[in-house]
């Protein structure tokens, strides 16, 4: 990327900030050091990287990097052989610790975030230095005495040691005629001594080593001679723990020189990490997106797809402050000029345009809409804003004349060019010329090329030439005031007069510098005035169109819903009173059952007549109309030739060929079938999209019965026996039994004759037999359900 660009669009200010994120100083460093790339597929994988890091973030917010470490040196000395201080050696556990810990964090959510996953998953966890330092040395950098059974001996013979000298010199102290010599009564330490604080002029008074004299002289601190032998001890027990400390830090020091391999590669896999971490902690703070990228072809010809399309972009330095700007370039025109008002936001414009790239392919979520496509490019070249200097004798032309120079050598048509001001700085004429020939050059080299111009031949020169297009910044036309919203298609008036009577200069002045302005150029900027107010009338009304057709899609909708809530109250009406006509007519049926059955059971004459004369009512009123299925509304729509219906009692689908409501009847061809089959026996299915459209219905099942293996009748008389059965029956068959025993003995055979001749009739038996030998004989009768 050329880095003078990077510079002018600030793209080193993202960086800074995007460090200020980072949790790891050597994540911090490689932040500092990011850089757009122009490789696709790398970016892809940065921008995916980030999303993965945004996403762990919202599901664990928790998660860090850290109390990590830049070990790097540190591990580099070890490995020369340089002996560790114990404060480094805490740092470079807590740094191991970090490692494995941020691996193992990320392998329980791999599936999830892979991409993160395949940084982590090469970290080497080395545990056992780990625990070799937390073993040795605390957290405060102190070694412990477990670090070694040696270190902890001499530590407790140098603390018995200490307390005997302790207690000699305090019964020295105690005694009456040391007191009057001494200044106050303490111990304390000279040179590493244990010494007593003397009157100076009592020194001969005492026996002993002068180690010190106090600032005012008045006090000597002496070393009595009855503990010299002490502090002897004392001083060689220190020698010996200061080398077995040495020691055991040389070993943990060896030990962390042998990975020192591992923990710098570590130590960039944790930066990395960091890294892509802090992008998602940005993206989430300026709630961010990973806009949709673009690659070029390799053929020149076929990159009309590859073009910018800006939605919602927000200059991510600008903060609250920004204004979002939609804009696109590059698809039917590769070249657009940008013009309007000055403070308009034209250079902002440009920056936001340039910097969404930058970040983007630098693998940084940007602060704009997702439906964001931006291209890839392998150069974003930008010529904005103003270095003159007076030492290097460069004039503004000079400057914008370089960038110019410096852009035309390094551009190709996967490039970005973005360009304020073009051919200012200079005669308008001139400026105006170079302008026009410096864009005629981008535009035949299919370069994407944005500019922004106050010269009004510009304006017309981009609305003629083919494969340019104007854009403008709008303005108030009443204030005059800059809106900072562009719009595609429509030239723009600078209003400079208007800009400079807003910041102050005299009004006298203005009319002065209105009266001098040709009147072809005032009529032109009345024009684009006037252009401006009708298409804030058109913006208008077309969001109130918009309004209008959302309330009535809204209105449309809720009438769509109330009219399915009437039909399903239809259909449940419907269904329920067909259920409740079954019922009954199941209800009668079982009386003529019962009739039947009196019939046969009663002998006489009367009772015979009876019986009948209630069967006959029973099917008088069961092929009365009351009963009639017919009379009631159909669930379904009504069933014609060419319909597809579902066969219920084959389980099949068919069409339909025939139908005959005289005699209910319907002809359906199944396949290579022809079928005749009642009316009532079809149902209507729809087709969607070619395919069979399944119905759904809620259906409340009653809990099945639990019911034995066997009835025993025995006992029962000839008029209980029938119900007995039939109620047994339904039972066994509503809970799933395939076989039932019926016992009713052997006796006179009036209960065994009154069962099978029940049996050989209702509905759900298929078949029975009489019970074999093992199963009770002729006792019994077996029934298939």
């Amino acid at each position: 990327m050329d880095e003078k660009s990077l510079e002018i669009l600030e793209f080193p200010r993202i960086r800074e900030i995007l460090a200020g994120y980072t949790s790891f100083p050597v994540g911090n460093e490689l932040m500092r050091q990011l850089v757009p790339l122009a490789d696709f597929d790398t970016v892809e994988k940065l921008l995916k990287e980030s999303e993965e890091a945004r996403y762990l973030l919202s599901i664990d917010r928790e998660f860090s990097i850290g109390d990590a470490h830049d070990i790097r040196e540190m591990t580099a000395a070890a490995a020369l052989g340089k002996i560790l201080e114990p404060a480094i050696l805490v740092e470079i556990q807590q740094t191991l610790s970090v490692f494995r810990q941020a691996r193992a964090g990320l392998a329980q959510v791999a599936t999830e975030v892979p991409l993160l996953w395949q940084i982590a998953k090469d970290i080497k966890p080395l545990s056992d230095v780990e625990k070799q330092i937390t073993h040795c040395i605390s957290p405060g950098g102190e070694v412990l005495d477990r670090a070694s059974t040696k270190l902890a001996s001499v530590r407790r013979r140098l603390r018995d040691t200490r307390h005997s000298l302790r207690e000699k010199l305090e019964s020295i102290i105690r005694e009456p005629g040391v007191q009057k010599l001494i200044q106050e009564p303490i111990i304390t330490e000279r040179e590493g001594r244990y010494v007593i604080p003397v009157k100076n002029e009592m020194r001969r008074d005492i026996e002993g080593i002068t180690h010190d004299v106090s600032n005012t002289g008045a006090t000597v601190f002496v070393e009595p001679w009855a503990t010299i032998e002490l502090g002897n001890a004392i001083k060689e027990l220190a020698t010996e723990e200061r080398y077995e400390i040495e020691r055991i830090l040389r070993e943990l020091s060896q030990a962390v020189g042998v990975y020192e391999e591992e923990i710098q590669q570590n130590t960039a896999l944790l930066a990395e990490l960091d890294v892509a971490l802090a992008k998602g902690r940005y993206s989430r703070t300026v709630k961010a997106s990973i806009p949709e990228l673009v690659a070029f072809s390799s053929d020149r010809e076929n990159n009309g797809g590859t073009f910018i399309r800006l939605v919602e972009g927000r200059h991510p330095l600008l903060g609250k402050n920004a204004v979002p700007l939609t804009v696109e370039a590059g698809k039917e025109y590769s070249t657009l000029v940008i013009t309007g008002p000055n403070t308009g936001g034209k250079t902002v414009a440009l920056k936001t345009i340039g910097l969404m790239s930058l970040m983007a392919q630098a693998g940084i979520p940007i602060p704009a809409a997702p439906e964001t496509r931006l291209p890839v490019f392998d150069g974003v070249f930008a010529d904005i804003g103003d270095e003159q200097s007076i030492e290097q004798t460069l004039s503004s032309f000079s400057w914008h004349v370089g960038n110019i120079v410096r852009i035309i050598k390094h551009t190709t048509p996967q490039s970005l060019v973005l360009l304020d001001e073009l051919g200012t700085a200079t005669d308008p004429a001139e400026g105006s010329a170079l302008a026009r020939a410096v864009l005629l050059y981008f535009l035949s080299k299919r370069v994407i090329t944005i500019a922004t111009t106050h010269y009004s031949d510009l304006k017309v020169f981009a609305h003629q030439t083919e494969g340019m297009q104007n854009a403008s910044f709008d303005f108030d036309p009443v204030t005059l005031a800059p809106t900072y919203r562009i719009t595609l298609g429509i030239p723009g008036g600078s209003n400079a007069l208007a800009t400079a009577g807003r910041l102050g200069v005299p009004a006298e002045i203005i009319e002065e510098a209105r009266n001098m302005i040709s009147k072809g150029e005032l009529d032109l900027n009345i024009t684009l005035s006037e252009i401006m107010t009708e298409k804030d009338k058109i913006t208008e009304a077309r969001k109130q169109i918009e309004k209008e057709s959302l309330e009535i899609k809204s209105r449309n909708a809720e009438l769509e819903k109330k009219l399915a809530e009437v039909r399903e109250a239809e259909r449940s009406i419907i269904q329920e009173t067909r259920d409740k006509i079954v019922r009954e007519a199941a209800e009668l049926h079982r009386e003529i059952r019962k009739a039947e059955t009196d019939l046969r059971k009663m002998k006489t004459a009367e009772a015979a007549k009876a019986a009948k004369r209630t069967l006959a009512e029973t099917r008088a009123r069961l092929d009365g109309e009351e009963w009639s299925l017919k009379s009631l509304p159909s669930l379904d729509d009504d069933i014609s030739v060419g319909d597809t219906v579902y066969l219920e009692g084959v389980d099949l689908h068919g069409k339909v060929t025939a139908v005959n409501e005289g005699n209910g009847e319907v002809e359906v061809r199944a396949g290579q079938l022809n079928l005749k089959v009642r009316l009532d026996s079809v149902k209507k299915v729809q087709i969607e999209g070619g395919k069979i459209k399944r119905r759904t219905a809620s259906v409340t099942v009653p809990s099945a019965p639990i019911v034995r293996g066997e009835l025993d009748l025995r006992g029962k008389r000839a008029d209980e026996v029938e119900v007995a059965l039939d109620g047994y029956l339904n039972d066994a068959a509503l809970s799933n039994r395939n076989e039932v025993v019926i016992i009713h003995g052997v006796a006179t055979g009036t209960v065994r004759q009154i069962v099978r001749d029940l049996l050989s009739v209702h509905p759900l038996v298929r078949n029975f037999r009489p019970g074999v030998q093992g199963e009770g004989g002729e006792g019994v009768t077996v029934v298939s359900l």
